[in-house]
C-alpha cells in the first residue's frame, strides 16, 4: 500500500493516476487544443492574406510582381506575419505575452523571417530548380509545402522563444 490509504489506493488507476491528476492532465490537454484551435484560426487569417496577396502581386491587375516570386512572397508573408503577431498575442497567448511588445515583435519576425526562408526555400527549389513555373506549382510549393513546414516551425518558436510570459500574470504593464 505505500504508505497510501485504502481509498488513495482504490482511486488510482489510468496508470497510478489520482482523480486530481487525471483532471490536471484533462485540463492541459483542453488547453492545448482550444490554443491550437485559435492559432489555426489565426493562421487561416494570416494565409488568407498571405496567398491572397502572393497572388494579387504576381498575377492580379499589372502584374506588379510577375516576374519576380521571390519578392512577392517575401512582401505577402511581411504583410501576413503582422496580421498573425497581432491575432496571436492578443489572442492565441494572451495568457502568455510579456510585458515587452517590441521584443516580442522582434523575436516573433525573426522567427517568421525563418519560416519565411522555408516557404521561400520550397518555392525556390520547384521554381528555379524543377522548372515548375506555373501558378498552381509555384502555390503548393510555396503555399502549401512551405507552409506546412514553417507553421510547425513557428508554433514551436512562439512557445518557446516569443510567449514565455507565465500564465495568467500581468500583461498589460510592460516596458515596450
Amino acid at each position: 500500500m505505500n504508505g497510501g490509504t485504502v481509498l488513495d489506493e482504490a482511486e488510482r488507476v489510468d496508470g497510478g493516476a489520482t482523480p486530481r491528476t487525471r483532471r490536471l492532465r484533462t485540463h492541459r490537454l483542453y488547453a492545448l487544443a482550444v490554443e491550437l484551435v485559435k492559432f489555426g484560426f489565426v493562421g487561416a487569417i494570416a494565409f488568407v492574406v498571405d496567398v491572397g496577396l502572393f497572388n494579387l502581386l504576381r498575377f492580379g491587375p499589372g502584374h506588379l510582381l510577375g516576374e519576380r516570386p521571390i519578392t512577392a512572397k517575401i512582401v505577402s508573408v511581411a504583410v501576413a506575419t503582422l496580421v498573425a503577431w497581432l491575432g496571436n498575442r492578443y489572442w492565441t497567448f494572451t495568457d502568455q505575452r510579456t510585458g515587452s511588445r517590441a521584443r516580442e515583435l522582434v523575436v516573433y519576425g525573426l522567427i517568421n523571417v525563418a519560416g519565411m526562408l522555408i516557404a521561400v526555400a520550397c518555392l525556390w527549389v520547384s521554381h528555379y530548380l524543377l522548372g515548375r513555373t506555373s501558378a498552381l506549382a509555384d502555390n503548393v510549393s510555396a503555399n502549401g509545402v512551405g507552409l506546412v513546414l514553417a507553421t510547425a516551425f513557428r508554433y514551436v518558436g512562439y512557445k518557446r522563444w516569443v510567449f514565455t510570459g507565465a500564465p495568467g500574470a500581468d500583461q498589460g504593464h510592460g516596458s515596450d
